[in-house]
């Protein structure tokens, strides 16, 4: 045989791009349609002529050789017209492709639009035209697509397809106008009995998208009046809650039942956590363990609730019983695999795998939790286990803790600043580790002074502008503190923190009590709910001579967070109502969290209580 001459290699190398699409071309134009293949087997011997004939292969080849020669206009075209002639939907797509990435989204509307045409009962084509409407911000055009992507779903789909419609609907450019269009494109499934809760749901949230919160919650009811068991209303009341408080009574009467979802409680708790509720997060906690006691993931977020709020021995219980269930959970495969078949030398080893994340993390709570009971062999029992070189610096700065309340600051410091830098962001955590160790110790000067040289490498980052604020409060600098939060709510003007640090700070000193209000209202409206914000509001309500709105006011605070400041302020607006025994059970109870907490220490001394 011959050698191919040069010209035809040259051809080949420039167009193979070309080729190989030609040749992955529509499974229609190369195989029996569907039902030639459910034909008899006399039928199905026989040869199926491919539909790919002289004209259709010409065009395909004029269309892709201009789509590689960078002439998109041309191949979208050829393929579009191939598509016409042949009704085939991965002609179709093909060119709505092209368009696409030639940035031509008339284009590619119009490739959508014949493909209709062509193939009335696509639902490909369909939703293909809705994104694409969508992305060109084209409203207008979206009510009849949407309508008929409705009539076509199949009856069995259709409540899952409207349960997805708001996330679909949320690139629109104009969120009432979605809300109006899906309100009319839901009105023939309000009443079925399959889609008239899933309707109700969906336009509950994009009419919560729309800011509309009063019409969502409505639907809300409305959904879980109909059916009190579907999840749908009461995720929709989950997302509510911010604006109506009234819909966390909708989440917890669906939450009762037996068959409620575990996500969705799952999901409740992390609104919990987020707005600081954490007592309320553990009881929902509890009751998904009591109900799946063999699932571990719930224990790992109660053991570190039951830490924060300063419970060190339930918290403890909770993470070695999360770590005996992942360890238990991993060991059952493994012995499964060895006992059916040997490792093969070529496979990696399962020990060089990075550890789930969950068991390092529970392993760095478990020696945190030993560590402040002066447990400093059990805490680096559980340092050992992590084997993790992106959580390196975090066991760094757990050893150097130790060190520095054993009295070894400068070996403790030491150990963070020789921490290896892959990043500049490992930089930057080895400030943070650095102050973090020093607070612990109630080194606030040295702390302070670390921030600022972190401030000086990373100027303008709010969070450590904060923490530097922080330590300047601490050695009695309440200028510098006030410029450093100034600067954070200059930077980030929606930051709560920054703004109830300054409230409380001026509120603690009697300062300003009309302005510290005003920032602290502020933070609350940042961060409806926050317990420590509520805190510092009852504060400053207190400092202004409004003890009973002050008492109401920590009571909230105290019972979606039992901290030990806050336990502090609400027992001494009590001792000043002359509330003299509740107050006392009060600290009690905030000193056995923390005995050694300044503001409680201060506040018994001021008043002279011997508890």
């Amino acid at each position: 045989m011959s050698p191919r001459p040069r010209w035809l290699h040259r051809w080949f190398a420039r167009w193979r791009p070309a080729l190989a699409a030609l040749f992955a071309v529509p499974a229609m134009l190369t195989a029996p349609p569907a039902a030639a293949q459910a034909a008899t087997p006399e039928a199905a011997a026989a040869v199926a002529n491919s539909a790919l004939d002289g004209q259709l292969l010409y065009q395909l080849i004029i269309g892709e050789m201009a789509l590689t020669s960078g002439n998109a206009g041309t191949a979208y075209d050829w393929i579009l017209d191939a598509a016409r002639r042949t009704r085939d939907e991965t002609l179709f797509r093909r060119a709505v492709d092209i368009a696409l990435q030639a940035r031509a989204g008339e284009q590619a509307l119009a490739a959508t639009r014949a493909w209709r045409l062509a193939r009335p009962e696509s639902l490909d084509a369909l939703r293909l035209q809705l994104q694409i409407l969508l992305l060109l911000k084209h409203n207008d055009g979206l009510a009849e697509p949407l309508q008929a992507l409705l009539v076509q779903t199949p009856a069995a789909e259709r409540p899952g397809l409207i349960a997805a419609l708001p996330r679909f609907l949320q690139r629109a450019s104009d969120p009432r106008q979605m809300a109006g269009v899906l309100e009319e494109a839901l009105k023939p499934y309000r009443d079925e009995a399959a889609t008239r809760v899933p309707a109700r749901v969906a336009l509950g949230r994009v009419w919560l998208e729309a800011r509309d919160a009063d019409r969502a919650w409505s639907l809300a009811q409305e959904a879980q009046a109909l059916d009190p068991a579907a999840p749908g209303p009461a995720l929709l009341a989950m997302e509510l809650m911010r604006d109506k408080p009234a819909a966390e009574a909708m989440v917890l009467q669906y939450l009762d039942q037996p068959q409620a979802e575990p996500a969705l409680r799952l999901g409740y708790v992390r609104l919990l956590t987020v707005a600081q509720r954490y007592a309320d997060a553990v009881t929902q906690l509890e009751q998904a363990i009591r109900r799946q006691p063999e699932v571990a993931p719930p224990y790992l977020s109660l053991g570190a609730l039951h830490l924060e709020l300063k419970r060190p021995k339930e918290g403890e219980a909770a993470l070695e019983r999360y770590v005996e269930l992942m360890q238990r959970q991993s060991a059952a495969p493994a012995a499964a695999t060895a006992s059916t078949a040997e490792v093969s030398p070529l496979e990696p080893d399962d020990d060089d795998a990075p550890p789930d994340q969950g068991l390092v993390q529970a392993w760095l709570m478990l020696a945190q939790s030993a560590e402040q009971r002066g447990d400093y062999k059990a805490a680096e029992a559980w340092l050992a286990k992590v084997d993790d070189p992106r959580r390196a610096l975090e066991v760094q700065t757990r050893r150097a803790s130790m060190l520095a309340r054993q009295g070894q600051l400068e070996q403790a410091r030491e150990l963070i600043r020789r921490a290896p830098e892959r990043s500049v962001e490992d930089q930057r955590a080895k400030f943070v580790a650095e102050a973090s160790v020093l607070r612990e110790v109630k080194h606030w000067r040295e702390a302070f002074d670390v921030l600022g040289r972190a401030n000086e490498r990373f100027a303008d980052d709010t969070d450590l502008l904060y923490e530097q604020a922080m330590m300047a409060e601490k050695i009695d600098r309440l200028d510098e503190m006030e410029r450093l939060l100034r600067r954070v709510i200059e930077l980030k003007p929606d930051n709560a923190h920054a703004h109830n640090a300054l409230g409380y700070s001026l509120a603690d000193r009697s300062q300003r009590l009309p302005e510290a209000r005003v920032l602290i209202q502020r933070a609350l409206e940042l961060s409806p709910g926050d317990p420590f914000i509520t805190d510092s509001l009852g504060w400053v309500e207190f400092r202004l001579g409004n003890a009973e709105e002050a008492l109401r006011l920590l009571r909230r605070a105290y019972a979606a967070r039992p901290d030990t400041e806050i336990g502090a302020h609400l027992g001494e607006v009590l001792w000043a109502l002359d509330q003299r025994d509740e107050a006392r059970r009060i600290w009690r109870e905030a000193k056995g969290r923390d005995a050694a907490n300044d503001v409680l220490r201060e506040t018994l001394a001021r008043l002279r209580v011997d508890l």
